[in-house]
């Protein structure tokens, strides 16, 4: 499989979309925080001193979402139509569980619009606790479903 966003010389350069349809398309990513058993007690009471962690969080995902072509160099901007983040607080990590929804309509995916989102919801639950827990760590962030387009419907296993 060649690897569009290489040119004939190998450089590196962004995908001329302008052929392809216009369709409805959705992306969905997920990742986690995991932490201290206190940091997560902290988050769950409403205890940090930076204020309500889940609700900034959730903010600054969908302003990541926006952001995406801003930060990744090959990335179109879009349209985004909707951006729905998801924090869910997990005692059995412990942490916070992270989904981002993205859609929009257009002739390229918003799969890095949705990874993004996730990405930046989990740097910001780590700077509003960092003081007390330094060890948290992200992860687990990927795509579990993509759909619209032409190669059509993924779904993680």
């Amino acid at each position: 499989m060649a690897l569009t966003h290489f040119d004939a010389k190998g450089d590196a350069h962004m995908v001329d979309v302008s052929d392809k349809a216009v369709t409805d398309r959705v992306a969905v990513a997920r990742g986690h925080v995991e932490m201290a058993t206190e940091t997560f007690t902290l988050i769950s009471e409403g205890r940090a001193k930076k204020g309500d962690v889940l609700g900034v969080a959730r903010l600054a995902g969908i302003m990541g979402a926006k952001k995406t072509p801003d930060l990744i160099p090959l990335c179109h901007p879009l349209p985004v139509t909707k951006v729905a983040v998801e924090l869910t607080l997990d005692p059995d990590l412990p942490g916070v569980q992270i989904e981002a929804t993205v859609k929009t309509t257009g002739q390229t995916g918003v799969e890095m619009e949705a990874l993004t989102a996730v990405s930046t919801a989990a740097l910001t639950v780590y700077d509003m606790v960092k003081a007390v827990d330094k060890a948290m760590q992200i992860g687990g962030i990927r795509v579990v479903l993509k759909d619209g387009g032409k190669s059509g419907r993924y779904e993680a296993k």
